[in-house]
């Protein structure tokens, strides 16, 4: 089931115009900011080329990324991009959480808890049964949250160039 056809709007209880949704053609230009902000966070270069390259993706239906955000007062204040994933110890597939940015001036209002609640919804559909990610060690404030939401693994990620 692809995320794109299936996702339904969930409000939280909250105002109407607070709400977690699909990423559609209409959000590009804040989405561009909130990913160069994502960006900047984690001090990697950011250009037109990955922009373009990222948004096809998110847009292309035979491609692995998927993407939900936030929408409170019709602003895009956050982002989550997310994929499936082989296990194959399991024989079975995952989520991989790649990307999770809310606007500094949106943090502090569970909006990033939110994001990480719907993707648990859309693993449970898919029959994914769980979700990973990565963040970077001194990431201490979405630590904190990812500590209340999540088990911390034994895992060191290596990179090889």
């Amino acid at each position: 089931m692809d995320c794109r056809r299936s996702l339904t709007i969930k409000n939280y209880g909250m105002k109407m115009s607070n709400l977690i949704r699909e990423i559609q053609i209409k959000d590009q230009i804040q989405w561009q900011k909130l990913y160069k902000g994502y960006a900047k966070f984690y001090k990697v270069e950011m250009n037109d080329q990955i922009l373009e390259t990222v948004w096809g993706w998110l847009h292309d239906k035979k491609h692995e990324i998927n993407g939900i955000v936030y929408e409170t007062e019709g602003d895009v204040v956050a982002l989550a991009h997310f994929r499936r994933m082989p296990r194959p110890l399991k024989g079975k597939h995952i989520g991989f959480l790649d990307d999770l940015f809310v606007d500094p001036k949106h943090r502090g209002k569970k909006i990033g808890e939110q994001l990480i609640s719907e993707l648990k919804k859309i693993s449970t559909t898919k029959g994914w049964g769980l979700i990973r990610w990565l963040t970077a060690n001194d990431n201490l404030r979405a630590k904190k949250l990812y500590d209340r939401v999540a088990q911390k693994t034994s895992w060191d990620l290596y990179e090889l160039k």
